[in-house]
This record gives structure tokens, C-alpha cells and sequence, in this order.
């Protein structure tokens, strides 16, 4: 059998960082996007899927240091299901996302949502203005369709 869950999603908020003894854990939650279609008037509206999820010892670490709201990442792991009593007395179930994996979907300063990349027009040979993509310094350029008008040398 195979349990194995990946999704790509920014944090709701920052991670709750806790220890057990020598342990040390850190809980946080997914806004996953889901397309819907209702209807005609509503083709292709956007929801998300709220996705908890749980990871332990070095990647708990991790998160610590490096996660915080807002941020785009790819989270791998598998769906892990628990149970306990609360001190109503009440059995309560629960379905996390145990982290087997984590990494960053976006560069430095493009967690709030933006795009990584700016705009800025670029004046070609024709004399017209083109938009041409800034490089954030760990990120890459997209090349220009009329890429072979403008070159120089063949």
C-alpha cells in the first residue's frame, strides 16, 4: 500500500513550535488552492483547502527557523489519522499531514503573494517599449519571444 500526500500551499500563519521531553515538534496549516466549477457564472472559481500538518525532529527545526505566514512551499509527507480524549471526556479524531519533506515554491520577498518578477519596460532598436523581466538575485528571466530581432550576432 502507498500513503503518500504532496501539496503546494502558503501558510495560514506561522508554525506552532513545541517540544515533548527531548522532542520537538511544529504544527502548521496549508491554504491549498482548489479549483471549483458551480456553474456558469462562477466557471473556474478559486477556493482552498485547509490542510493541517505535522513534522518532527530536523524538519521541525526547519520550520522553526525558516517558515513563517504567507509563505509559498511544497510539503511532502502522508496522511496519518490519531485519536485522543478531550477533558470533556469526548473522542476526538484528527487527520494530519505528517512532513516527510518541505521546500520554498518562491524566491526572498515574493511571500506575500506577488510575483516574483517586476515589470520594466525596455526600449528596443525599433524605438518601441517592451516589458522585459527584472530578475529578483535568486531568480530567473524569462527570455522574450522576439528574442532572435534583437540579437546582435547570429
Amino acid at each position: 500500500m502507498l500513503n503518500k500526500w504532496v501539496g503546494i500551499g502558503r501558510l495560514v500563519g506561522d508554525p506552532d513550535i513545541r517540544t515533548s521531553g527531548d522532542s520537538k515538534f511544529a504544527r502548521f496549516t496549508l491554504a491549498v488552492d482548489r479549483r471549483i466549477k458551480k456553474d456558469a457564472e462562477n466557471a473556474n472559481q478559486q477556493t482552498a483547502d485547509f490542510i493541517p500538518c505535522v513534522c518532527y525532529g530536523k524538519n521541525a527545526d526547519f520550520a522553526d527557523s525558516y517558515l513563517r505566514k504567507g509563505m509559498k512551499i511544497v510539503v511532502v509527507g502522508h496522511i496519518q489519522t490519531g485519536k485522543y480524549t478531550n477533558k470533556d471526556g469526548q473522542t476526538v479524531y484528527t487527520t494530519d499531514i505528517a512532513v516527510e519533506t518541505m521546500e520554498f515554491c518562491e524566491s526572498k520577498g515574493s511571500g506575500s503573494g506577488q510575483d516574483s518578477h517586476s515589470q520594466q519596460p525596455k526600449t528596443t532598436n525599433a524605438g518601441t517599449k517592451q516589458p522585459t523581466p527584472v530578475p529578483d538575485d535568486e531568480s530567473f528571466v524569462n527570455i522574450p519571444e522576439d528574442l532572435d530581432s534583437e540579437v546582435p550576432f547570429e
